[in-house]
Parts: C-alpha cells; structure tokens; sequence
C-alpha cells in the first residue's frame, strides 16, 4: 500500500503525475500536478475498539522526609479516533503528598524519520487540556471529560522511511519534581466508528467501567430460557398434526428422501440451552 502523503520536519512523502506532449520541431510541453494519498485505517478493527487503561503511582522525596504518594489512574473507550472526535477521559487523581498538584492531558504527534541506518525523531503537542489544583488531602475524579483532536494527519505505520504516531499523556504536574504521567497509545485513522462499533464500544467500555478498578461488579450470567416441554404441552404439540387422510394426500404429492427427512425430525424439540 502507499503510504499516507505527509510533510514533517525532516522529510516528506510526496505523490505527483507528469505528462509531456512532444510534438515535431517544437519544444516538448510538461505538465506536473500533485495530488493527495490517504491509506485508509478503519478504526472498526476489534483492536482500535478495545479500552486503554493504566495505573501509577509516585512519592515524593525531599531530604530525609518522605511524603505520602500522588496515584494516577486513567482510561479511555477505545484506541482508534478520527479528526474532529473528542477523547473521553475517565481519570482518578488522588493527592496524599504536600504539594500543590495540577492534572493535565495531552495528545502528542511523533514523527520518525530513518534514512541511512539513522533515526531521527520529532514530538509535537496536538491538544492539551487542564483540570483543577489539587492540595494535600484532595482527589479529582474525571467522568469523560473530553479533549478534542484537531484536524492531524492520519497516523502512518507501514513506511520504512516515515512513522507517524500519536499518543495521549494524562499526567500529573508536580512542582519542583518530576512529574507524574501516563502514556496511552492512539491511531488517528480515516474511516469513522460505524453505529454498531460505537454500540460495541460504549457497551464494552461500560462493562470495563464496572470492573475493579472503580470498586464494582459485572453483571451474573443471564438466565437459560425454558424448555421445550414447559412451552408446548402434549395437546398442542398433538393439535399441530394434520389429519391422517390429509397427511396421506399431502404425502402422496410430495415424494422423495428429502421430505421425508423433513417429517423424521419435523416435531423434534430444539436442543437445550446447555448444549449450545
């Protein structure tokens, strides 16, 4: 496949057509025109569905006196994103340290250019957004907040001499120490979220929601429906035949190791609920 046109810092990929008209005599006539790839990515793939989550945590040292820890945890719905979708962001923050702390959430553009056994390699800020102070003590809690991404290239992933790939950081800024973060991979594709996917993702990331990380549950397995003998009783199961002179004219008409196969199995119950 081609690879996504892109123009970076340090290289480009770049697709254009020639023509010449030659004619006798004359100076040939040379046309060049650029034009747009896009390598498709559908983010539908049951891998751009699944839910990225992640847990840190950090304790702050200074001196001989140690504080207590600064813990971050963070999700997201899904791994494949569009331009112009928003990022639901659930996050936890919790400050047990002594410092005045701010939780903030970034989405970064990283090109890597290889050329000649060599890599170099460029980080850009696509989108940042940031939440309230914490002081000692305080817990934030995010419930989808969203950040936006703007229109960006699609990421690009199978060039041997260009790569393009995007991440959200949800961190924690500490001042006078290094701060606390958490990296969650991203794919800007091309192909926006169908309906069904967007019913599969938000179910799936409501089932993941209720999973330990936020103290819940899931949900018991549902119930088997009834059997075939608790629906049909004997009489009506008997009141479905057709006569017997009817059934022998209709067998008449209809001769042949097909049907009879048919009426073998015709009022056989389905199997039950444990064998499927």
């Amino acid at each position: 496949p081609l690879a996504t046109s892109f123009e970076g810092r340090h290289g480009s990929v770049r697709y254009w057509v020639k023509a010449e008209l030659h004619r006798p005599w004359l100076l040939p006539v040379k046309w060049k025109k650029e034009f747009t790839v896009f390598e498709h990515i559908d983010i539908n793939t049951p891998s751009l569905l699944s839910p990225q989550a992640g847990t840190k945590e950090k304790t702050l040292c200074c001196w001989l006196c140690t504080s207590g820890p600064i813990s971050l945890s963070a999700k997201i719905e899904r791994k494949g994103y569009i331009p112009g979708e928003s990022i639901q962001i659930f996050a936890e923050i919790e400050n047990c340290s002594s410092r005045m702390v701010v939780p903030k959430a970034t989405i970064y553009q990283t090109q890597a250019f290889y050329a000649k056994g060599k890599m170099k390699e460029v980080r850009q800020l696509v989108a940042n957004l940031r939440g309230e102070s914490l002081s000692s003590g305080k817990t934030e809690t995010w419930n989808g907040k969203q950040l936006k991404i703007p229109p960006v290239s699609p990421s690009i992933l199978d060039c041997s001499i260009i790569r393009v790939e995007y991440s959200l950081m949800v961190y924690v800024d500490i001042p006078g120490a290094v701060d606390l973060f958490l990296n969650l991979p991203l794919v800007i594709g091309t192909i926006p979220l169908h309906p069904f996917g967007t019913r599969t993702s938000s179910v799936s990331s409501q089932s993941s929601m209720n999973m330990n990380w936020l103290g819940l549950t899931l949900p018991e397995r549902p119930e088997a429906p009834p059997s075939y003998a608790e629906v049909v009783t004997g009489g009506n199961r008997q009141s479905g035949l057709a006569p017997v002179a009817a059934f022998d004219d209709f067998q008449r008409a209809l001769q042949g190791p097909l049907f009879a196969y048919i009426q073998e199995f015709r009022f056989l119950p389905p199997p039950l609920y444990s064998e499927v």
